[in-house]
């Protein structure tokens, strides 16, 4: 009779841990950008790099169409590649490259920035990495694309910026 109880507690624990294997398997734990389309951009504060204004994110004085929000820092060496692509977007004049300056040391990030050219038109400073968790970024460098009228982000790259991401966000300026 004892044998019996262990066999059936021992079988139904196989059971049990045999489902949960299939559910697990079957779950799609990939991650991806398209719940992030069209959700409303927080607005927060924080000190501008270069003058330590504390600036607020979402600025009524921002006319232009889009705002493109990178998160970035100097130790970061995917960011060091993706620079060249932030200069060439910051050409265009529709829209607003802000820069969000992660966990970073700020003479660090003025040297990155003086060595590289600086593309944006803010740089704003996450010290912590607290605004970069609110705004549901997981690491450096990330980029939102902002529609500034209705406060939404239109899309969210995770990775750095490559030519096919660039001309990806330039379509979406024209759009």
């Amino acid at each position: 009779m004892k044998k019996k109880i262990n066999f059936i507690i021992i079988f139904s624990l196989i059971i049990f841990i045999f489902i949960t294997f299939i559910i697990g398997l079957n779950k799609n734990s990939t991650y991806t950008t398209a719940n992030i389309k069209n959700v409303n951009i927080e607005n927060f504060k924080s000190k501008e790099l270069f003058s330590d204004e504390i600036i607020n994110f979402i600025n009524p004085n921002f006319k232009k169409k889009i705002t493109i929000l990178n998160i970035w820092a100097s130790w970061c060496l995917p960011c060091r590649t993706e620079h060249e692509f932030l200069i060439n977007l910051s050409e265009n004049k529709e829209v607003i490259l802000v820069g969000l300056n992660y966990k970073d040391k700020t003479e660090n990030a003025k040297s990155f920035l003086n060595e590289l050219g600086n593309p944006y038109e803010k740089v704003l400073i996450d010290d912590k990495g607290l605004i970069s968790i609110e705004l549901g970024a997981f690491g450096v460098p990330e980029t939102y694309i902002i529609n500034n009228q209705e406060k939404k982000i239109i899309k969210k790259y995770v990775g750095p910026i490559d030519e096919i991401k660039s001309k990806e966000i330039e379509s979406l300026v024209k759009s």
